[in-house]
């Protein structure tokens, strides 16, 4: 029996570096039957050598940063493939990883993703991923399983999952069909975990699968404390709140927001004397909480 097709996509933002890398880490890949495609995110940097090393690359140029979910709609849209994967131009390949998801796909009937084992780039004996609690609906905080331990393969059993991680994400293309692309109004940070509430509420599982990996070159796009993460966490933990948690218990859910949570990290920013975080920080609670018409996912049209 033919393979399936296998639309591998990835966003490149001012990372050609490790775009490059990234590629080259599939060229170890033994899958038969995929296509890449790079959605470049409006890159001050010309990505033009993305094709020069890798012809085979098919390249989209977007005309402005859409950000995470914008960018793999977009090659969501583009792509040929019977199933995505959604990953990160920070990662390195194994090269059994496309067989290994795919087989997980199909074995289990309602698998709706399939995220594989992550490790660091820099540790590869660390495991970043290995499944995920469910985020909790008052304090919208979840809790990554075997987060920075060592991989002693105390992990090593696939299983239904709460959340996948954002950077390596294994979706069929019939279940984009049925509950649409990811929502675009995060840009960046929680896009993943709302687009795992809508896969369950569509009836899909999530499945950790830990017999292949990938490596993670954790926080090289954005920084481990900027104003832009400060802004888009405090912005869109908000946001995934108002559009994931219904009413009565969203009462609660704010009340811990705004008598707790926001008090508490103002203040910290305060002591530190971090005016700059301090406004990002605010600046994003009362945009997520202000923000209009955010319910709804775009919708992915057939191949013509």
């Amino acid at each position: 029996m033919d393979k399936p097709l296998i639309s591998v996509i990835t966003i490149n933002y001012n990372g050609l570096l490790h775009t490059l890398d990234f590629l080259a880490s599939f060229r170890k890949v033994n899958y038969p039957h995929l296509e890449i495609i790079v959605v470049d995110n409006a890159s001050t940097e010309d990505p033009e050598e993305i094709l020069r090393q890798f012809p085979d690359t098919i390249l989209i140029r977007n005309p402005r940063n859409e950000g995470f979910a914008g960018g793999n709609n977009r090659g969501m849209e583009k792509a040929a493939g019977d199933y995505f994967f959604l990953i990160n131009n920070d990662t390195e390949v194994a090269p059994d990883i496309l067989d290994v998801l795919l087989e997980r796909s199909l074995k289990a009937e309602k698998a709706g993703l399939v995220c594989p084992k992550i490790l660091y780039h820099d540790a590869p004996d660390t495991i970043q991923y290995a499944g995920f609690s469910a985020i909790n609906p008052i304090t919208g905080r979840g809790k990554g399983k075997g987060y920075q331990e060592k991989d002693m393969g105390q992990y090593q059993q696939a299983e239904i999952t709460q959340l996948a991680h954002g950077a390596a994400m294994f979706i069929p293309r019939k279940v984009v069909f049925d509950i649409g692309m990811m929502a675009e109004l995060y840009f960046l940070y929680y896009e993943e975990m709302d687009y795992c509430e809508c896969i369950k509420k569509g009836g899909y599982e999530i499945w950790y699968e830990p017999a292949s990996y990938i490596l993670h070159k954790e926080s090289m796009s954005v920084g481990k404390k900027s104003l832009l993460k400060t802004y888009y966490m405090s912005r869109n933990r908000w946001l995934f709140l108002r559009r994931n948690v219904g009413w009565p218990l969203f009462l609660f859910t704010a009340a811990y927001y705004l008598l707790i949570v926001l008090p508490k990290n103002l203040l910290v920013f305060a002591l530190q004397a971090d005016w700059s975080h301090f406004q990002r920080y605010f600046a994003g609670f009362r945009d997520g909480l202000f923000m209009k018409n955010i319910k709804g996912n775009p919708s992915l049209k057939q191949l013509s």
